[in-house]
Order: structure tokens, then C-alpha cells, then sequence
């Protein structure tokens, strides 16, 4: 599956809107989440690893619970009210919490998206930058 592929964390992927269906959208959704764990976290942890759909936020990115939060801002602004990170996590227990990978919350998004014609675009596009 081409959404599998690693982005490395400066950079997005080269023209992930050519990919075929859901794994052109869940390249870009990947793309995007990943430009705000640049924002929020830094660039230089995110240059040590390779984000890719496997890579856990708990083990992988060593999230803290204030970067959580910034996170889901950074979703709410982009997606919209209808993705909720933090309503997500609620549903889930604390070991699949700790267990979640990127993969888990870009197919998340995409679901929700894909619902809601706000996800589309969010209340306001998100332009990733890195550095």
C-alpha cells in the first residue's frame, strides 16, 4: 500500500494527490498530521524518525498530554468540529491509546471526512510548512 511509504518529517510527499483513491487521501491526511507534529513538537525529534502510517504516538513520538492537545487544536482548525481527537481517544481503553499508530487516526480523519462536507477542507486549510 502506497500510504505505508515513509514521510520523513521536513518534507511531504511528492504529489500524493495522484494516488489512486483512499490511499492518495490517506497519503495526504499522513502528510498533513505530520507537518503538525513538526509544529508541534520540532522539527529535529522529527528528522530522527521516519513517520509513517506504523508509527505510534506513544511510543514512537513519545507524545506528552499537552502535545495531545495541541494536536487536536491543529485538527479542529484543519478538519473541523467532526474531528475530535480527543472524543476519539475517549472511546477507546488505555491500552489501545498507548497502542494507536498514525495509521489509526489518518484512517480516523478519513472516515470522518469522508462523512462530513467540512472535512473536506476545514473551517480553514491548514498549510503545512516545515522548519
Amino acid at each position: 500500500m502506497a500510504s505505508d511509504a515513509p514521510v520523513p518529517g521536513s518534507t511531504l510527499p511528492p504529489a500524493p494527490d495522484r494516488a489512486p483513491g483512499a490511499a492518495g487521501a490517506h497519503a495526504r491526511i499522513l502528510a498533513e498530521i505530520t507537518g503538525m507534529l513538526v509544529e508541534i513538537v520540532g522539527d529535529e525529534f522529527l528528522l530522527a524518525e521516519e513517520v509513517s502510517m506504523g508509527t505510534t504516538l506513544n511510543d514512537d513520538l513519545a507524545l506528552e498530554s499537552i502535545e495531545f492537545v495541541a494536536l487536536a487544536e491543529r485538527l479542529h482548525e484543519r478538519y473541523g468540529a467532526d474531528v475530535d481527537l480527543m472524543g476519539f481517544l475517549a472511546e477507546k481503553d488505555m491500552e489501545a491509546i498507548l497502542a494507536m499508530s498514525l495509521g489509526d487516526l489518518v484512517t480516523h480523519i478519513g472516515r470522518v471526512a469522508h462523512r462530513s462536507p467540512a472535512g473536506s477542507g476545514g473551517a480553514a486549510a491548514h498549510t503545512v510548512t516545515a522548519g
